[in-house]
């Protein structure tokens, strides 16, 4: 649900009702993973998509009625043996799908609406709602923050569930259970994670009758690029196409711009070394080196490969590297440190142009991030389609997404 936020968020101020349909779990090759939705208003209108259009018209036609009904279901898709064509899903995967409906006068839907603000926004926030459970606790649903919580998602009872954590609400009355799952919510939401948790009915750490489907919605990760070059400005592009927030930083005024780098989210005049010290980054950071300058590169790659982020690449020719690399070493750099370091960054696609030259950095920031090997799919039998742990999840060419 919340990665079509906006959308659902103009629907919810607008005061439309609507039915939205979530991934809740996956197997095999299926085409998208937990938390992709589609939703349908009472116009008949959709956005989203739950399997890249396997099944979205028998999606759609749940969402319709559960306008209609005012009913939660959960509904399981999977690949049909006598019927390639009927409703399934080709690529032999199998989906859950929890459909829900969001109207104007439910008591959940202001819980509804300050989720999709806070996702809007690009505030950390996460939606748990009952997926499996007694039916009276189907459709119920919490809004969990970094710092607390809330939720309108029962009689409305006061709850402490440790310091900065309240919220009014519960999960149907049960005060344990909403205790668990804003911990559990928040561990998860902590980390950037959309998943289901099993839980009991009474709030022990346990499968036990009550699976919750928590969807995370954080800010976007950074990707810093240093060296206002050309390169950069292709690289840009392609870095905000992927999701990230962008920022570019040059010590040399004359080149960092805003006419010269127009689709970046933020621009700065700084040595580069210094405004890495001083801004905020963390394990989903991105740092693209793009200077090929000794006096730039050397203290600030000093200073990124001792960082925790997720990804540090230079541009440069091999010789370039080499000098670099020795550099470092002199500095006091050791091997583990600058096994971190990808250069030449990029992936050997033959690139020559700015943007080919930007394709290929992306594409080794995706590997990097999936676990993926860089290699052509074709004849090579690796999985198309990985978990979190970079572990395929289905077998090349048989279970491709359809």
């Amino acid at each position: 649900m919340l990665d079509i936020a906006d959308e659902l968020n103009r629907w919810a101020e607008e005061g439309r009702d609507f039915a939205v349909a979530t991934v809740v779990s996956v197997g095999g090759s299926a085409p998208r993973g937990p938390g992709a939705a589609l939703a349908v208003d009472s116009g008949g209108t959709a956005v989203g998509s739950v399997s890249g259009g396997c099944v979205e018209g028998a999606v759609y036609d749940l969402c319709v009625q559960a306008l209609q009904d005012g009913r939660t279901v959960l509904e399981r898709f999977g690949y049909s043996d006598e019927d390639a064509f009927a409703v399934g899903l080709t690529c032999g995967g199998v989906i859950e799908v929890l459909v829900t409906p969001v109207r104007a006068d439910a008591p959940e839907r202001p819980v509804y609406a300050a989720a999709l603000v806070a996702a809007s926004r690009g505030e950390a926030a996460a939606v748990a709602r009952v997926a499996r459970g007694p039916v009276e606790l189907l459709g119920r649903v919490l809004l969990v923050r970094p710092d607390g919580s809330s939720g309108s998602c029962g009689p409305s009872t006061p709850y402490a569930g440790g310091p900065g954590v309240s919220h009014e609400g519960s999960l149907g009355g049960r005060p344990e259970l909403d205790r668990t799952a804003v911990a559990e919510a928040r561990a998860l939401l902590a980390v950037g994670r959309t998943g289901t948790l099993e839980l009991s009915e009474d709030g022990a750490r346990c499968p036990g009758g009550v699976t919750l489907l928590v969807e995370s919605s954080v800010p976007p990760p950074r990707m810093i690029v240093f060296g206002a070059v050309d390169f950069a400005t292709a690289l840009v592009r392609v870095g905000k196409f992927l999701g990230y927030h962008v920022t570019v930083c040059d010590a040399r005024p004359v080149f960092a711009t805003r006419v010269r780098f127009p689709d970046a989210d933020d621009i700065v005049v700084d040595w580069p070394h210094r405004y890495l010290r001083r801004t905020v980054t963390d394990d989903r950071t991105v740092l693209c080196v793009l200077t090929h300058d000794a006096k730039f590169d050397v203290p600030l790659l000093e200073a990124a490969l001792r960082m925790p982020v997720a990804f540090v690449g230079a541009m440069g020719s091999r010789r370039t590297h080499e000098d670099r690399t020795r550099r470092l070493r002199e500095v006091g750099l050791g091997e583990r440190e600058l096994a971190r370091l990808r250069s030449p960054i990029g992936l050997d696609l033959g690139a020559r142009t700015p943007e080919e030259t930007a394709l290929s950095i992306a594409a080794e920031i995706v590997a990097a991030r999936e676990g993926g090997t860089g290699a052509p799919l074709t004849g090579s039998g690796t999985p198309i389609h990985r978990d979190e742990g970079g572990r395929g999840t289905g077998a090349a060419g048989a279970r491709e997404a359809a």
